[in-house]
Parts: structure tokens; sequence; C-alpha cells
């Protein structure tokens, strides 16, 4: 803690130097494209440009979903954005997403292509294009948004807050890792209260909230995010647990979590999907 209360902020911050890190390498302080290419096209309405982390995961879960629903219309191509390479800086894909962070979503099933950005948006747009996963009764329909909106509002505290400087950060600080442990504890409290009185997290029936949370908080209290299960107990949080049991075991997400993949079993891969089968 000693160095760290060295460090007088500057009047005015410049990005003199790299921040160090994962990531380093793809953070700037400015937005915009840093080249020109454009996004392929394939067979399907709705082309879908993402990864497999926690955000592209709770979209292609969804797709899978309305698949295994019996909806053809989902049918999709899912094309991989290596963010290490700054694909997501291409001149395409800041067309579609201005952000460029994934996932990034184009339907082209009307009369002119409809871009959708950021992942809650997508999920609300999906379930609303195919009416599926968002209740239509107002007092449903409210607590599935209360709690999509919840993750969108919790999981940087999550990933760019916690997962940053416990995993990705270039040295172990002290008091960021402290500090958003905590809230990640406090967040699990949460969920697993909530989830005390109920099967899924919006009530009884399974919803484009419970595709939204368990790509994170799912994912890490089953110890496959961070590396971090142990130092935040996560076995005390027996209720989502049983959630997140539930969930992993569904097909649609088995698949979904398959999609844009390039880390982990060689198995678990498809850096791209173009048809069903290629998650055979």
């Amino acid at each position: 803690m000693t160095d760290q209360l060295k460090y007088v902020p500057p009047k005015v911050w410049v990005a003199e130097a790299p921040s160090g890190g994962t990531f380093a390498s793809i953070n700037r302080p400015v937005a915009g494209a840093t080249h020109e290419k454009e996004l392929p096209v394939g067979q399907h309405p709705l082309q879908l440009y993402s990864l497999g982390t926690p955000n592209g995961v709770k979209v292609t879960i969804l797709l899978e979903e309305l698949l295994a629903l019996g909806h053809s219309g989902a049918e999709y191509d899912a094309w991989l954005i290596r963010i290490n390479e700054g694909e997501q800086f291409s001149s395409g894909f800041v067309d579609i997403n201005p952000n460029s962070k994934i996932p990034a979503l184009v339907d082209r099933s009307g009369a002119q292509p409809l871009r959708v950005f950021e992942s809650g948006s997508i999920l609300v747009y999906l379930a609303e294009k195919f009416g599926a996963f968002l209740p239509k009764e107002l007092a449903a329909r409210t607590e599935t948004l209360n709690w999509l909106f919840w993750q969108m509002g919790s999981a940087p505290f999550l990933g760019g807050g916690f997962g940053h400087f416990y995993a990705y950060a270039p040295e172990k600080l002290e008091y960021p890792i402290n500090r958003y442990a905590m809230e990640v504890k406090r967040q699990l409290d949460v969920l697993d209260r909530q989830l005390a009185d109920h099967r899924y997290v919006a009530g009884d029936d399974y919803t484009i909230a419970d595709m939204a949370i368990w790509p994170w908080y799912g994912v890490l209290v089953l110890g496959k995010i961070y590396g971090a299960g142990e130092f935040l107990s996560v076995h005390e949080y027996k209720n989502v647990k049983r959630w997140a049991d539930d969930i992993a075991a569904r097909p649609a997400v088995i698949r979904g979590r398959k999609v844009n993949r390039t880390f982990g079993e060689p198995e678990e891969q498809v850096p791209e999907r173009h048809t069903a089968s290629d998650l055979d």
C-alpha cells in the first residue's frame, strides 16, 4: 500500500504510456475505426459478430434456445471478432457498433439492414422479435427487465473491476481487489437470496434475465472464470449453484457456449457458426 500512496494524479490526465495488463494493446482513450475492413455476410438474415466471452455467450445461448423452440427464423451466422487483435475497431464493425464492443448483430430480414448493439439490447430485440423468453404480462415482463438491467449495471464490477484486477492487471493491488471482491460477493448474495424463493431469477419461468446473468455469475460459481472460485468462497451461494447447474445442463446452453469460442477444451470451441451442424 505504501507505493500506491505515493501516486498523485496529474492535473490533466493523458495516455502517455501503455497501461499494462492482458488487454493493454487494445486500450485507447478515443473511439472510431483504426482500419478499413468490411464485415463478412453469410446466408442467414441474422448476422452476429462476436466472441465467446460472457457478453457474447448471452446472445448465442438465446439464439440456440430460440432454434430449440422451433423458431427457424433465428438461424444465424456467427462471425468471430478477435478483440485481442483489434478487429472490433474495423470500419465495418464500428459501423454497426460505434462503441466497438462485442457482441453486435445485424438483422437483414427487413427492407433495410438493422443494427443492434449492446448485449442487453440484443436480448430484448430477439425476444420481442420471436415472442419468447420475455413475458408479455406487465408484472412478469417488468420483473424480467429488472433483473436484465441489474446484470447490465452489475457485471462491470465483476468483469472490468474484480476480473481485471484479480486476473488481468499487470500487478496484484490490495485495495482494488478487496474493493471489487466485496462488491462481487454482495452481488452473489443478492442473487442467492432471490433464487432461494424462485426457480429462475425472475420467477418460475426461464427468461432472457437468466441468459444474461448466467454467463457471468453462473459460470463464476461453477469455477470457470478468473480462477477465483476458492478466493470468493463461491460454495457459500448454494441457491446460485443450484440454478447455475440447472442452466448449464440445458442443451441449447451447451451449444451456445461453444459458439465463437477460441479457448478451453478443443471440443468446446466453434470459432464460427454458420449451420447447426457446425456444433455437432
